[in-house]
């Protein structure tokens, strides 16, 4: 049974995890290696699975088996899926990786610009309050009393 694991909430420390993972696989470490080497760096649930991995990858367990703990964080799975078909397959893992660092530091990017314009909207609604008062008593009142010195005054009615 894996250990409990507490979810990564850093999308730039799981860039930073796919770079330096891309960066150890195109140095030549194998793959249970880099993810052991990468799991100095990576924030404590990742560590804690990489390592995982690496010890079953250097005991030559199967990838699939290998890579579920990975699996088992959201943040990072996509990286069990690569590393998974990439043994299947024989293919270049590191590329892979690169590209799911670009991925995550785009999505994180979409995030924060999200999440600045939340704060445009949300900010409109206090910013109303204060300035309605302000544009009801210097704007609409005056022209309302003059309008209606000119109809009561003038004879209108």
């Amino acid at each position: 049974m894996p250990p409990t694991i507490v979810p990564v909430h850093d999308p730039h420390a799981v860039a930073t995890l796919f770079d330096t993972m891309a960066a150890a696989l195109r140095g030549g470490l194998p793959t249970g290696t880099a993810a052991h080497a990468v799991s100095t760096i990576a924030p404590d649930a990742a560590a804690a699975a990489l390592r995982t991995t690496a010890d079953l990858l250097s005991l030559g367990a199967d990838p699939e088996v290998s890579w579920a703990p990975v699996a088992a964080l959201p943040e990072i799975e996509p990286l069990a899926g690569m590393a998974r078909r990439s043994a299947r397959s024989g293919a270049s893992l590191a590329d892979a990786v690169a590209e799911l660092a670009e991925a995550e530091r785009a999505s994180a990017e979409d995030a924060a610009a999200a999440a600045a314009e939340r704060a445009g909207v949300l900010i409109s609604g206090p910013l109303g309050l204060c300035f309605l008062p302000a544009f009801v008593c210097l704007g609409i009142v005056p022209v309302v009393i003059g309008l209606a010195g000119n109809v009561l005054g003038g004879g209108l009615l």
